[in-house]
């Protein structure tokens, strides 16, 4: 239950970094063509290349929007492979990421948010991968891995999911008395409407409120 629904939080905050920043990728993109147009080696930037991996992208969002995953995997899978340098290779990895996390392939689901985290162009996307990839060390038993994500600088809007996650790991560290304080900190920034609030209060009163 748990594991849903962070699934299901991130996924809608990943949703919504998307419907906010779509347009402003695809005019960021524009604008670097324009730029390094006639600059011999970057072939891959060319307005064909760019055009093709954002109607991939899309069909890749129509796909998860129906929960067609075979459908997202090889749609992810050909904007990595084949638009590794547009911008959207870092969002399609994370999905892909997403995708493999959920069917217990924890190999390739790290290398993916690895590879999303190191490709974003955007500090909202940075943050949802550190915190996908920060899950896999957890569930790797790489706990001080997994730490070391949640102690980057993120929004205030992410410092519920964090706190919590970084309670999750402190447990299995068995430090309960530093959980305590991940937990407590997440029942104060997570959302009123967040069942993820629920959780955490939960977890929180399991370690003696």
């Amino acid at each position: 239950m748990a594991l849903d629904l962070e699934e299901q939080e991130q996924l809608d905050e990943f949703k919504a970094w998307w419907r906010q920043n779509g347009k402003w990728v695809v005019a960021a993109v524009a604008a670097f063509l324009i730029v390094v147009g006639g600059v011999r080696g970057w072939q891959y930037w060319t307005a064909k290349q760019a055009g093709e991996a954002s109607q991939l992208f899309e069909q890749a969002m129509q796909a998860v929007a129906v929960n067609d995953r075979k459908a997202v995997k090889e749609i992810t899978g050909q904007i990595m492979e084949n638009y590794a340098r547009s911008a959207y290779s870092a969002p399609a990895a994370w999905l892909a990421g997403r995708l493999n996390y959920e069917a217990g392939d924890l190999k390739s689901a790290k290398a993916q948010f690895q590879f999303a985290l190191d490709h974003a162009r955007d500090a909202e996307l940075e943050q949802l991968a550190r915190l996908r990839l920060a899950s896999v060390l957890l569930d790797e038993k790489e706990y001080d891995a997994a730490l070391a994500q949640l102690g980057h600088d993120h929004d205030a809007a992410y410092a519920g999911l964090y706190a919590l996650l970084k309670g999750d790991v402190l447990v299995a560290q068995g430090k309960p008395a530093e959980a305590k304080a991940a937990y407590k900190l997440a029942v104060e920034k997570l959302s009123e409407k967040s069942q993820l609030k629920q959780l955490a209060e939960i977890k929180l009163e399991g370690l003696g409120g």
